[in-house]
């Protein structure tokens, strides 16, 4: 049994795939085993994983051309898992040298610890540097963020597998099971990792690692620039089930967090929020359901202290809300790069509006209620950190 097991999906990656292969084999941790799992590859990387392996015994070749999505296929790989740890690997991304090393550090140091993240650096297909990964950090504030965007970015992660199993946790599924059976979500793919981590976070001990661990490739065959409008559908529908299941839990009352969510770092507006630009009441029952999750936090919670800079639409106020909250607690990237673009598209649907109303270019009063309209039914703009060429289903 090897310390951890890593899964790679591939499907026509053979680009990058060597180098995603070659950062594994120069862990400076060495008891791994690499599951490379094809999912029907026609651009030679079946044979360019077969070829490797023939170098490296730990590395071992799966082909399941047949899996229905994502899930099924990283679900077949878990099913072949026999370690103490589950690593993904993109089949495009870099694993650092000391990243199984450092992870594995985490996991020794804490008996209790189910999945533990990191953060990483960003960049292009040439491999030019991009920027960086940017997410929360404690267990808390993990399980804070779960209702609203993705808590981890899934190719920096390591599961304990006798964890997930005792959880009966899988890819795409339902493992929480307050819903009763037949209204349970399935998601096959696009989503599927936020669908999966998001639970985890919500029901045991999770963390991101404040180091960043690998090299995440983005390029133009990610998914999330393919198919980035179904994904944020998928995971604002996603946001809401887990609030169901929470309620369903701890017999509180439903709220839609779909105001609060900025998935992929964007507020999204949506035409069934009727105009509206005060979602303080969504604030204050999210509060109340994750007072309830996390009883014990003695501090004030970041991730919630967010959610209520950004409950009132209104450019003066998220400023004004946004610098406390930075004064407070410091303001990270992603946090930033939320409120800038929800300010800069206010700033451009404005300007259009005066473009077609000149009427309105001499009014030094414009007041909120007069751009709620054209602003919900601007068009969604997202793109979320779940990507790689495999998952194009």
């Amino acid at each position: 049994m090897a310390d951890f097991d890593v899964l790679l999906p591939v499907k026509n990656g053979v680009a990058y795939l060597a180098e995603a292969i070659k950062s594994i084999v120069d862990q400076t941790h060495r008891d791994w085993r690499l599951l490379i799992l094809d999912h029907g590859s026609e651009d030679g990387s079946l044979e360019l994983a077969q070829r490797m392996s023939e170098q490296d015994s730990r590395i071992v070749i799966f082909s399941f051309p047949q899996a229905a999505g994502l899930s099924q296929l990283l679900n077949f790989g878990l099913q072949h898992c026999d370690s103490n740890y589950v690593l993904r690997q993109d089949a495009d991304d870099i694993s650092l040298a000391n990243r199984m090393a450092t992870l594995a550090d985490v996991f020794l140091t804490d008996p209790t610890l189910i999945l533990a993240g990191s953060k990483g650096q960003i960049i292009n297909g040439d491999g030019r540097y991009l920027g960086e990964i940017d997410v929360p950090i404690t267990s808390s504030d993990l399980t804070a963020t779960a209702l609203f965007k993705t808590p981890v970015a899934h190719p920096t992660v390591a599961m304990r597998l006798r964890g997930i199993n005792a959880l009966g946790a899988s890819y795409g599924e339902d493992f929480i099971k307050s819903v009763s059976s037949n209204e349970r979500l399935h998601v096959p793919g696009l989503a599927e990792d936020y669908y999966f981590f998001g639970q985890l976070a919500l029901t045991s001990k999770c963390l991101n690692v404040n180091k960043s661990l690998i090299k995440y490739r983005w390029h133009h065959s990610n998914v999330s620039v393919i198919h980035r409008a179904e994904q944020l559908q998928l995971a604002i529908r996603i946001s809401r089930y887990l609030s169901r299941s929470l309620a369903l839990i701890h017999g509180t009352e439903y709220f839609d967090p779909a105001s609060l969510c900025n998935h992929a770092d964007q507020l999204v507006e949506l035409d069934e929020l009727n105009g509206r630009v005060n979602f303080s009441q969504e604030y204050q029952a999210a509060a109340t359901l994750i007072g309830t999750i996390i009883p014990s936090q003695k501090i004030p919670n970041r991730e919630l202290a967010f959610r209520r800079a950004i409950s009132i639409r209104s450019i003066p106020t998220i400023a004004s809300r946004t610098l406390s909250f930075a004064t407070r607690f410091g303001c990270r990237k992603s946090e930033l790069k939320t409120v800038k673009s929800w300010m800069l598209r206010r700033i451009r649907i404005a300007r259009s509006l005066d473009r077609y109303h000149p009427d309105r270019s001499d009014r030094s009063d414009r007041s909120d209620q007069s751009l709620q309209s054209p602003i919900d039914r601007a068009p969604i703009h997202a793109r979320t950190n779940q990507k790689s060429a495999e998952r194009n289903e």
